[in-house]
């Protein structure tokens, strides 16, 4: 398989390179994120660091994970239970706490392999929220059948949130993703657009924000 390896350890990444070709796959390796999400979508495989010294591999991996199905493994020396749930649940097919015995990645290698790659979620073109009417294709959003007006801005927030209610984004995956510039987290930009969600709607539940997480879809009262 063509594996692309994320990495920013040197020695680390030497060692699996020469193990993984020794096993007969062909290794890409990027020490940045910026690289690993230019380069996944001609992987096979990607093996994913999280410590990545120009942005979070959490974010990466949901980045990834939104445009490609490309199987996932974690490898990371994070090994709170918080960290393991928070990859799999942002798309991760295994995750697997540094260090550990090269057999052991090639055996979780070939069992993801075998199961397959995901299908990528479809989002449906129109999601309700109680009272609330969120129409991704049209981008339009109506509460209680009436249209409310939306900045641009305001309703890729929405639709970003909406597309999959039940995953909470980062602050810094939602400025990427909408404003091109995760660096803005520094700002009030995102919590203008969101204390506008809210008024705009009346509806303030709509969009959940989670101390030192992110934010969420609500879901009605």
């Amino acid at each position: 398989m063509r594996v692309l390896l994320v990495e920013d350890d040197d020695r680390l990444a030497s060692a699996l390179t020469t193990a993984l070709t020794w096993h007969g796959h062909t290794v890409e390796r990027a020490a940045l994120a910026v690289d690993a999400l230019r380069l996944a979508g001609g992987a096979d495989f990607v093996l994913l660091d999280l410590g990545l010294p120009d942005m979070d591999g959490m974010d990466a991996l949901r980045r990834v994970r939104r445009v490609s199905a490309v199987p996932i493994i974690v490898v990371t020396a994070r090994t709170r239970e918080r960290d393991v749930l928070r990859g799999l649940r942002s798309g991760a097919d295994d995750y697997l706490v540094k260090p550990f015995r090269t057999a052991e990645l090639m055996a979780r290698m070939e069992a993801v392999f075998r199961r397959g790659t995901r299908p990528l979620p479809v989002p449906p073109p129109l999601v309700a929220v109680g009272d609330v009417r969120i129409d991704l294709a049209r981008r339009r959003v109506a509460v209680a059948g009436r249209p409310v007006p939306l900045t641009r801005r305001e309703f890729d927030l929405l639709a970003l949130l909406a597309r999959e209610p039940g995953v909470v984004r980062g602050r810094e995956e939602i400025l990427d993703a909408i404003w091109g510039d995760p660096l803005l987290s520094a700002s009030r930009s995102l919590d203008v657009h969101v204390a506008g969600l809210r008024s705009k709607t009346g509806r303030p539940w709509l969009v959940v924000t989670l101390r030192g997480t992110g934010y969420r879809l609500g879901t009605a009262p």
